[in-house]
């Protein structure tokens, strides 16, 4: 199976899982919220391992905060489950632009110190998809204007979570987070952007724009 078969079906199936348990909420999203917090923090300890108590502090406020953030989407807003399809929607659309813009235009690199294979084309092209599929969503179902304005935002919130997780693993000397998810890493690899873009949805409805 190609690089990009297997990455296509482990990501598949981790979107499957996800919408299911969102939709359904309850006890199967918490449990799978908590799991997934988990699974960033020892993903984080491992990484930063001997760096030092601040970073073991900083670790578990990353992996806390957007756990929370998502919880409090879910729940707390009046679109609950509509909004953190846009979280999800937005987020992927991120990752899925800038990874098919990146491999087929290529171009200059965005940050080749940090991360040699991220160019300016991917980021360019997952602000244009998150903009376009978070746009279309919160369109249909109506959600709050200003969604359509902060999606290309957080598009480049989460591409800078990207790099920042890339960052710590170049200081660390690892190539991934983790083996968890064949042709995604770990559970840090996969969520970056979530975490950024999870966290300012979150900021955005409590300070009273959503």
């Amino acid at each position: 199976m190609s690089e990009l078969a297997r990455r296509s079906l482990v990501g598949a199936a981790l979107i499957i899982a996800t919408l299911v348990a969102a939709t359904l909420g309850g006890y199967l999203f918490v449990t799978l919220v908590a799991l997934a917090a988990c699974v960033l923090f020892y993903e984080w300890r491992r990484i930063v391992q001997g760096w030092g108590l601040g970073w073991q502090v900083a670790g578990f406020v990353y992996a806390l905060v957007p756990a929370l953030a998502l919880l409090w989407i879910r729940e707390r807003s009046p679109v609950g489950i509509e909004l953190l399809l846009w979280v999800f929607i937005t987020t992927w659309s991120v990752d899925i632009g800038a990874y098919f813009a990146g491999r087929t235009i290529g171009g200059p690199k965005l940050a080749p110190a940090i991360s040699p294979n991220k160019t300016w084309a991917g980021l360019i092209g997952g602000m244009i998809a998150a903009a376009l599929f978070g746009g279309l969503w919160a369109s249909l179902l109506e959600l709050p204007r200003i969604l359509l304005l902060l999606a290309a935002p957080f598009a480049v919130a989460a591409q800078l979570g990207d790099l920042f997780e890339s960052w710590l693993k170049r200081r660390a000397g690892v190539k991934d987070s983790g083996t968890w998810l064949p042709g995604h890493g770990g559970a840090l690899d996969r969520l970056d952007g979530l975490v950024v873009v999870a966290t300012l949805t979150a900021a955005a409805m409590m300070a009273g724009w959503l």
